[in-house]
């Protein structure tokens, strides 16, 4: 019999966000392969075998690996642009730009994408791709490689349009597919690259764009087509007042009734953004188990208003954290939502009582594994999971004199990760990566930036 290596990290204070929400002020890890062993205060147990590393942590905390649950890697190619646009606007600017998109663009953005978010703490990334001009090659496909190169846990989800500006929607009709290629080619993407085992690195998830991209049709079939072959469904929804107007104008109904009606409620579905929910909305999601991924900055950079995030968790709405494209949220980091949703949260209603600093961790880890359909594998520290881990510095002037890690990891400024898991195996060491020269992915997404702009 093999003899399993053992990782032991010790003398850290660890947030388990378990469903108890247990922490040890100063406690240890034991990892043996890919999973967690053990959690617990004090010093491993003395006398294991098969150790192979043994990591002081004094100073640092080790939380779950950050979980995003929503993005656009190709909008990397595109940031600082339609600075004071709302997301209408916005998308209309950059709809012509991102239809010119090609495959060594894609995987130069991707790269970049998850370069950023895996050195800020996510362990498991998330993307929405929707844009495939005629030509442009595999993007799904750079996508998938780009996150296999990092070595991140990755969701894709592969998106489409078929609304294009002469039948009433949003995006050029050089950026929209045929409903009939979007569902073969999301089929397609399903069969050939989705991973359900237990450890998956890679998932697929079907998902059209956004009410004013896509057909009531491609809506309906992507999710016939999405339980068929049993996965998950995402999309955009409530996100701002003009997404509202449009769905009461073209539907008759708001956003919420409209993707009930087309079967887009349902505990295998995840919905971006949210913003503009009703009572009667927030309790449907509740209801049928409907999940959102929260993008606080985003939502903030496009004007687009203030998401009743302490109303959904109330409700027992699954909530998790999105950078979202970073043509909306330029820094391209998950580990800075954690503040911004706490900080953002209390500017509403619920004031100070909104979220606190252990809510919106749960958001960024155990939350957004909820969302993804992951919690049995990934999001907290506990035996048995996956060993996605990371170990956070607070041993510098930013945070050396908040005595709660927790609340310094949260209201402090961004901390420098020592070290980063995904299965047990380093991606981050002392703030850089293990599988990937930033420099070099830096040069790579500033020509394909300049491609693109050419």
């Amino acid at each position: 019999m093999t003899e399993v290596s053992r990782l032991l990290i010790e003398n850290c204070a660890i947030a388990t966000v378990d469903s108890v929400g247990t922490e040890h002020a100063s406690g240890h890890l034991v990892i043996a392969g890919d999973r967690v062993e053990s959690v617990g205060a004090g010093p491993a147990p003395a006398g294991l075998e098969g150790v192979t590393r043994r990591v002081d942590a004094s100073g640092h905390l080790a939380t779950p690996g950050l979980v995003n649950t929503h993005h656009h890697f190709y909008q990397w190619l595109t940031r600082g642009l339609a600075q004071n646009a709302n997301l209408f606007d916005w998308l209309t600017t950059l709809y012509p730009v991102w239809a010119r998109i090609d495959e060594p663009m894609v995987h130069a953005a991707a790269r970049a994408s998850l370069a950023m978010m895996a050195r800020g703490g996510v362990t498991t990334a998330m993307d929405h791709h929707y844009v495939f001009p005629r030509g442009a090659g595999d993007l799904l496909g750079a996508e998938i490689r780009a996150a296999r190169e990092l070595g991140v846990r990755f969701t894709a989800t592969r998106g489409s349009m078929d609304l294009g500006a002469s039948d009433g929607g949003l995006p050029p009709d050089s950026a929209v597919e045929s409903t009939e290629d979007a569902l073969r080619a999301t089929e397609r993407a399903v069969l050939d690259h989705h991973d359900p085992s237990f450890g998956s690195m890679l998932h697929v998830a079907v998902a059209p764009c956004s009410p004013f991209s896509v057909t009531t049709e491609l809506m309906r079939e992507a999710a016939a087509l999405a339980r068929r072959l049993g996965v998950r469904l995402h999309t955009h929804g409530s996100e701002t007042v003009e997404e509202e107007r449009f769905c009461h104008e073209r539907f008759g109904m708001g956003p919420t009734a409209y993707f009930e009606s087309t079967g887009w409620l349902g505990d295998d579905v995840w919905m971006a953004h949210c913003v503009h929910m009703t009572d009667d909305d927030i309790a449907a999601f509740a209801r049928t188990g409907t999940g959102v991924a929260h993008c606080p900055s985003s939502n903030a950079r496009l004007a687009a208003g203030i998401a009743r995030v302490p109303d959904l968790l109330a409700a027992g709405v699954p909530v998790g954290l999105g950078v979202d494209g970073t043509a909306s949220n330029e820094s391209g980091e998950l580990h800075t939502e954690l503040r911004n949703a706490l900080l953002v949260s209390r500017l509403g209603p619920h004031r100070e009582n909104a979220l606190d600093a252990r809510a919106s961790l749960r958001l960024a880890t155990r939350g957004g594994a909820r969302v993804l359909g992951r919690e049995a594998e990934i999001g907290s520290l506990e035996p048995g999971k996956l060993a996605d881990v990371v170990l956070w510095d607070l041993t510098g002037l930013g945070h050396s004199t908040i005595a709660d890690p927790v609340a310094a990891l949260v209201f402090g400024p961004p901390a420098p990760v020592t070290l980063s898991l995904v299965g047990g195996t380093p991606i981050v060491e002392s703030g850089r990566l293990t599988t990937a020269d930033e420099r070099t992915l830096a040069k790579e997404a500033r020509a394909q930036s300049e491609r693109l702009a050419m």
